[in-house]
């Protein structure tokens, strides 16, 4: 984390992950949203982006969702984002509430983006977030190791998913910003 976003402690890591467990079973089991008890505080206080995954008892992805950016606390984007990793990543059908005992969730919190040269990306250090036109993809830090990319695979992958050719990073225009994230898995 930067010294303009104060890193979570290990303990609110575990927090956050249980809020976002606890609001996708809220959501599944009682179909409500889960509300916070009292005012967060410390890191779950801070407005920061993050993301949230779900994979399955396979260790499989079971659905992904984030915010780059929030404007409110941290710990009310991740009830949010818990409940929208297991319910709206489209390329999934929605969790039900039976599989919920065989789910683990991961949650990345997110350092503000900042303008980065393609030859100053360090796999597994920096998320990436590329944009051109109306076209942007985004790979969390972690993506790159677990598929073991160097920094090329790193921006062609992010160009993919942002529906772009896969050297449109070397193109003038397209913009390369960079994040590091803080990651809790359970």
């Amino acid at each position: 984390m930067t010294e303009t976003q104060a890193a979570l402690t290990a303990a609110e890591g575990q927090v956050a992950l249980q809020l976002a467990r606890r609001s996708l079973e809220s959501w599944l089991v009682h179909h409500r949203k889960l509300e916070l008890e009292a005012p967060p505080t410390g890191g779950l206080a801070l407005p920061c982006g993050a993301f949230v995954t779900v994979h399955g008892s396979d260790g499989e992805l079971r659905g992904c969702i984030g915010h780059m950016v929030s404007d409110g606390p941290l710990a009310e984007l991740v009830i949010e984002l818990g409940i929208a990793a297991g319910t709206g990543d489209p390329r999934f059908a929605p969790v039900t509430a039976a599989e919920l005992p065989e789910l683990s969730f991961e949650i990345s919190v997110l350092t503000p983006m900042r303008r980065i040269k393609a030859e100053d990306v360090t796999p597994g250090v920096h998320g990436l977030y590329i944009r051109r036109g109306r076209n942007s993809g985004v790979l969390l830090p972690q993506v790159a190791i677990e598929w073991g990319w160097d920094r090329e695979q790193f921006l062609a992958h992010t160009c993919n998913k942002a529906g772009l050719l896969e050297d449109a990073w070397r193109e003038p225009g397209t913009e390369i910003l960079a994040f590091t994230a803080q990651i809790f898995s359970e």
